[in-house]
């Protein structure tokens, strides 16, 4: 039986860590390895992380962010598969047998899953990330610039040898986190992409109610494009050095044009909601209307909810936006 090893990457998130150690644990997939790697945290997370003894292996390190923790956890792994799982998400009992029996299928490079979405004390809140599947070509279309339909990083099962063609990623400066977009972009270079249509583990959102357009942990919503923007050219020069891949300089994502839509028209003046729209939001609606992930009548419904915005009256202007950006809001709508 082939082996899968689980490795949490932690940092100061010892009021979450034990959930998160507890459901690597708790996998009906007997092959099971669990690591959990600290990236320098200065609460009780390692005193915690002793208590598990054996059953667990602890890697300790000094702070360097998220993608030295990838780094540094890649090198440890000695399994043919891993999954990445946040320190503040939790994967369900059979999450890795799922996912083994994909690998099993097929010389898949990663297998991906829904996570259910939860809230900052762990109870559920009826939504789902993400709310669109990528098609099998998703390699393809990624070389052409459009950046496909993921989970976040706790629902994606990898292929050690594919990272190992990404990884290491640069760790200096700015380029701290976003550790998940190298593994879930790159690897998708490699080789090709496995969906289970199911939720297999639980995301953790926090201070994302239903009444904001925030649904990020790890960045702030005006910071989100720019980051992004970053990742990309990082990425386009990994895959030409090491895969000989030649990238656009571009990428199309609506995720990523929908914080710039927000940041430009959430709460703001009529004026500049319609300057906006009629100046700067080519992209935006690019990705609505070229996306090859959606269908039509998914197309049409994110048309019409964006040019409510252009309204005069600011409620319904700002719900429009929140719904499009929040799938808390939508939940929230539908329950009305």
């Amino acid at each position: 039986m082939k082996q899968i090893t689980i490795a949490i990457c932690n940092y100061n998130y010892e009021h979450y860590l034990a959930a998160a150690i507890d459901s690597a644990l708790a996998q009906d997939y007997p092959a099971v390895k669990v690591m959990v790697i600290d990236d320098g945290s200065t609460d009780g997370s390692r005193a915690l992380m002793e208590t598990y003894g054996k059953r667990i292996l602890s890697v300790c390190k000094e702070n360097g962010g998220q993608v030295s923790a990838y780094n540094h956890a890649i090198g440890f792994i000695d399994t043919e598969f891993v999954i990445f799982l946040d320190s503040d998400d939790v994967l369900y009992p059979g999450a890795a047998s799922e996912v083994m029996k994909v690998f099993q299928s097929g010389a898949w490079a990663k297998v991906q899953f829904r996570l259910d979405v939860m809230d900052g004390d762990g109870a559920l809140t009826g939504t789902f990330v993400p709310n669109s599947e990528p098609p099998p070509d998703c390699g393809r279309l990624l070389r052409g610039g459009w950046l496909y339909p993921s989970p976040p990083a706790s629902g994606n099962a990898y292929r050690v040898s594919s990272l190992r063609k990404i990884f290491p990623v640069p760790e200096e400066g700015v380029n701290r986190y976003g550790a998940d977009f190298y593994a879930i972009y790159g690897v998708a270079l490699t080789g090709p992409i496995a969906n289970v249509p199911k939720s297999l583990g639980g995301y953790r959102v926090h201070n994302a109610g239903s009444e904001t357009v925030s649904f990020a942990n790890s960045e702030q919503l005006t910071k989100a494009p720019r980051a992004f923007n970053m990742r990309w050219a990082i990425l386009r020069n990994i895959a030409r050095d090491r895969l000989d891949i030649e990238l656009p300089p571009a990428f199309l994502d609506f995720s990523h044009e929908k914080a710039t839509f927000c940041s430009s028209v959430y709460r703001a003046k009529l004026f500049s909601r319609w300057r906006w729209m009629l100046r700067d939001s080519g992209n935006y609606l690019h990705t609505i209307v070229a996306n090859p992930f959606w269908s039509l009548k998914k197309k049409l419904g994110t048309l019409v909810l964006s040019s409510l915005c252009l309204v005069p009256y600011s409620p319904l202007s700002d719900f429009a936006v929140r719904y499009i950006a929040n799938p808390l809001a939508r939940r929230r709508a539908a329950g009305r």
